[in-house]
């Protein structure tokens, strides 16, 4: 026989013995900054056909949510299954910051390396770029990205914990995370695997490959975006033709809403705020043979449930800190039948500015300046809503009509619930909760943003 089919012969029986293996492979992509309407299964323009495929091979979620509208909490509550103040990790954080994702967090990683995974990450890491904080000491066996946004300088390009490249090169970035993600699904090992594809894109600045470039009409975000769909359409190809497609499980999201460019659709806000388009995303899921195709989901859920879904998919044992998400994989095979949960926050740095209970949705305070505005004299300030606003976020999903009024028992409820989670949280949450009610704001309109009243 000749040398190279004996080893082709090798790599096939490999597959296939990890095509059978009882436990499913894993793959999440994130990408940085994609608005809800930034998808072509969402509404969008964009031509994604991929990610359409994808979405109509298996579960399309309309009410999923990240858990913070930037982007270093977004990541820490994916990956531990929990709000990020409870991580200390309420805010961006950038280069040479000695904060991270603290060693008494579990991440994903961890949780399936214990279970036999090999795992990876291959892009935007973004919570911590000391060598302690980095992806080769949480759990994950190999790192390819840039440690933090591509916006913020130095921008290396690491392979591990070695730098191989900086400025990292933008415009051929999506091809090279792409073609990392193929040599790790197609390692020859019996093992399964997790990967955590957190893209750079469609995070500014742009940079899309001459493939792509001017081929959207939609300029350079459209491209950018088209090319991440490419991405996910590689992904798919490499898994079929390798025996694994029905035992990977395939997840698509984004970490907030769309920032400068981009489109939440009719979702009212962007990254940085509370508003629905700050952190309603994308969320797509398939694994064939055990996700039914065509579904599309109402339900609530959000990036919280991500670790306790597949460590019971995967049969990997939780943290021991406690979650604050849900296992969703019976909404994920097709069950209608609702999931007990707590109210859901929507968190700003350490303020708790919303919650939602089912379709309705609280505003209890607001920033007294619009994300990424310049902020006034008195500084940022977490400011109470004199008037809590109530949305029914089914026949209301802009957020342009408070029911308040017409449901006091429903802002009582919520607010109720608000204040019973209150005493699980960190005291600068608790803090903030008490700063805030005790500030004194003129009567605004309903989604204005609230005024100090001067003294």
């Amino acid at each position: 026989m000749l040398r190279r089919h004996f080893l082709g012969a090798i790599a096939a029986s490999t597959v296939a013995l990890r095509a059978k293996s009882a436990l499913p492979n894993v793959i999440m992509i994130y990408c940085d900054d994609l608005g809800y309407g930034d998808v072509g299964c969402y509404g969008s323009k964009i031509p994604t056909p991929n990610i359409d495929k994808m979405a109509a091979e298996g579960i399309r979620f309309t009410h999923f949510y990240s858990a913070s509208p930037v982007c270093t909490p977004s990541r820490a509550s994916l990956l531990t299954g929990r709000y990020a103040v409870r991580t200390g990790m309420p805010s961006v954080i950038g280069p040479g910051d000695q904060s991270g994702l603290p060693s008494t967090e579990t991440n994903i990683a961890q949780v399936m390396k214990k279970t036999g995974y090999r795992t990876m990450c291959i892009g935007k890491w973004h919570l911590g770029d000391a060598a302690r904080h980095l992806p080769t000491n949480k759990g994950f066996d190999e790192y390819y990205g840039i440690p933090y946004s591509n916006d913020m300088l130095p921008r290396p390009l690491l392979h591990n914990n070695e730098v191989i490249e900086q400025p990292a090169q933008l415009d051929t970035l999506t091809p090279r995370y792409t073609a990392q993600a193929i040599r790790f699904i197609t390692a020859g090992s019996d093992k399964p695997f997790f990967l955590y594809l957190p893209h750079t894109y469609p995070h500014i600045p742009l940079g899309a490959s001459p493939k792509f470039r001017g081929k959207s009409g939609f300029g350079l975000y459209g491209d950018v975006v088209m090319e991440l769909d490419w991405s996910v359409g590689e992904i798919l190809r490499t898994l079929k033709e390798n025996g694994l497609d029905d035992s990977t499980l395939v997840m698509f999201s984004s970490d907030n809403g769309p920032w400068f460019q981009g489109t939440a659709g009719a979702l009212r806000g962007r990254k940085g705020d509370t508003f629905e388009g700050g952190m309603r995303v994308p969320f797509i899921a398939r694994m064939p043979g055990r996700i039914p195709a065509g579904q599309v989901s109402t339900a609530f859920a959000s990036t919280l449930d991500i670790l306790p879904t597949v460590a019971n998919l995967t049969g990997s044992r939780l943290p021991s800190n406690p979650l604050d998400g849900i296992d969703i994989w019976p909404i994920f095979s097709g069950s209608t039948a609702p999931l007990t949960r707590e109210v859901f926050l929507y968190f700003n740095f350490w303020d708790i500015q919303c919650a939602r209970m089912g379709n309705w949705k609280l505003h209890v305070s607001r920033h007294n300046v619009a994300a990424y505005s310049p902020s006034p004299a008195a500084g940022l300030m977490n400011l109470p809503l004199r008037n809590p606003e109530l949305y029914d976020l089914a026949t209301d999903p802009e957020e342009g009509y408070d029911r308040a009024g017409d449901y006091p028992e429903v802002v009582a409820a919520i607010r109720a619930q608000i204040e019973g989670l209150l005493p699980s949280f960190p005291a600068e949450v608790r803090g903030s909760w008490v700063g805030t009610q005790a500030r004194h704001v003129y009567s605004t309109p309903a989604g204005a943003l609230p005024e100090l009243t001067p003294d």
